[in-house]
């Protein structure tokens, strides 16, 4: 039977599980039209589950998305069971309870022996490998992951991993009822954090290295990261939002799952927090307080007046925008003694750029060259003159835009957390964890990221990024930093990140 065949006949799924993931499953299901069966160790959250499942079919009526018939329809194939085991047919059963392994294995080795070996299993698992689920099976190609995203019905992503024993027919089997339920599949090999999860962290672990090394505070991060880089959420809002009990064990656990690669490196700062209670949102305080749930940030300091000291700087485009901003601007091969200078480079400190360039250190700041319409970085190194560092304040402030003033290191703030996201995935792609395309298309999905991490570095520039980490790497010396080889090759040889070139089994 053809993956499409198989998904077209699933009439009925089984959903072990009813807290929030269990609950969305099945009311994506119940929806286009698949019978569901609930069940759940406590009997009143399958009553609870069902009944909150139909409040959000009404809400979708409400809002015109759903009709009243089609929303009484699909509360009517809902089916509470008294026993996960009950032996009634199904097609599929979607295991989504507690994460962990041996409740996991127990389950399904029970289920195996009161279903009918037609039935495929499914785990939600977001952390637990899928082989080592299966390992109670004495069938283990029947058993897959579908890994969906909290909340389900909004979240279009699912990730499909296949153990290192799943039938081979059975991951595009389920790729293709995922596209009948009108969500998007990808493909994700059975590793640590799978795709996305992995990914992600490039983001986090890089914001925790900032804040640990003292340039911002996790406001000034999260506004750069949201204004710069288009991120719907900085990484301190984001894991506040998840919740350090959630997001420290999963850095570890990935961390730990790459037998302590250093790009994954989790951070002690969220180790320590994690022990004083400070999870976030729902503990309400984290990186943030928060008040009847609402985040308290400081509010931005206001500018100073501009000055009429000129300024000089090595990007023509910034001379260009403090000029209409009526800011004096000197536009000779050379500063004057008087003029306060801005460098832009790409992974060094504005210092270093300054001693290069033999420029006087206490005249110089650096500003981000990613800095956008809305927002800009200005640094300040030990050296700088105040009275500068405040005019150089005073005249990007002129140009209308935010100015978030950090300590001046190499790569600063935008570039770094950038650099991390996009070498990150060419890692995930380098070593054939998912194809270019999945890769892109699950970041941009899952996390919300405005393009996908290797579209987002081809953008920027595949040079200019290894420029980056490059320079990082050799200021710090931290593994950390080390570029993948699939983005060295690409830069090298011309080739766009998101392609995957010619490999062996093109050419035999």
């Amino acid at each position: 039977m053809l993956p499409g065949e198989w998904a077209e006949r699933v009439t009925t799924v089984r959903m072990i599980g009813t807290g929030v993931m269990g609950r969305g499953i099945a009311q994506i299901c119940a929806a286009a039209g698949i019978t569901v069966q609930l069940a759940d160790a406590r009997p009143d959250a399958v009553e609870s589950a069902v009944t909150e499942i139909g409040r959000m079919y009404d809400k979708l009526v409400g809002k015109g998305r759903m009709s009243a018939e089609d929303a009484e329809a699909a509360s009517g194939r809902l089916v509470p069971l008294s026993d996960a085991l009950d032996p009634a047919e199904c097609d599929l059963v979607v295991e989504a309870v507690r994460e962990d392994l041996e409740t996991k294995r127990e389950l399904f080795a029970k289920l195996e022996r009161a279903l009918s070996q037609h039935a495929v299993f499914a785990t939600n698992t977001s952390s637990l490998q899928v082989t080592s689920i299966a390992t109670a099976l004495q069938d283990p190609s029947r058993l897959a992951g579908l890994h969906f995203f909290n909340p389900v019905p909004l979240m279009r992503l699912v990730e499909v991993v296949p153990g290192a024993r799943t039938a081979a027919h059975l991951p595009d089997a389920l790729a293709e009822l995922v596209r009948r339920l009108g969500h998007t599949p990808v493909r994700a090999t059975d590793t640590p954090g799978f795709l996305v999860n992995h990914a992600g962290r490039g983001l986090v672990t890089e914001a925790l290295q900032i804040l640990s090394e003292d340039l911002a505070a996790p406001e000034d991060v999260d506004r750069v990261a949201r204004d710069m880089l288009g991120l719907r959420m900085g990484p301190f809002e984001l894991m506040d939002l998840t919740g350090l009990d959630v997001t420290h064990p999963a850095m570890e656990s990935i961390f730990h799952g790459y037998y302590g690669d250093p790009r994954l490196r989790p951070s002690p700062i969220t180790r320590s927090r994690l022990e004083a209670g400070l999870l976030g949102r729902k503990t309400g305080e984290g990186f943030y307080r928060y008040e009847d749930g609402v985040k308290q940030e400081r509010t931005e300091p206001a500018a100073p007046e501009p000055t009429s000291r000129p300024v000089w700087s090595d990007d023509a485009a910034l001379l260009d925008s403090l000029a209409d901003a009526g800011i004096p601007v000197e536009r000779e091969d050379e500063p004057s003694s008087a003029a306060v200078v801005l460098l832009t480079p790409y992974g060094h400190s504005a210092a270093s750029a300054a001693l290069s360039a033999q420029l006087p250190a206490e005249l110089v700041c650096g500003v981000d060259p990613l800095s956008t319409a809305t927002r800009c970085t200005l640094t300040v190194h030990p050296a700088t003159d105040r009275d500068v560092a405040r005019a150089a304040w005073a005249a990007l402030a002129a140009t209308g835009r935010a100015v978030t003033i950090v300590r001046d290191a190499p790569g600063m703030i935008a570039q770094r957390l950038l650099a991390s996201i996009v070498n990150t995935s060419c890692f995930i792609a380098e070593q054939r964890l998912a194809t270019p395309a999945d890769i892109d298309t699950a970041v941009r999905l899952a996390l919300a990221y405005p393009r996908g991490p290797l579209e987002w570095g081809q953008q920027v520039g595949v040079r200019r990024v290894l420029t980056v980490l490059r320079a990082l790497h050799s200021a710090t010396g931290d593994p950390r930093y080390r570029p993948s080889r699939w983005l060295v090759e690409r830069a090298d040889l011309g080739l766009a990140l998101d392609e995957a070139g010619t490999a062996v089994a093109d050419v035999l």
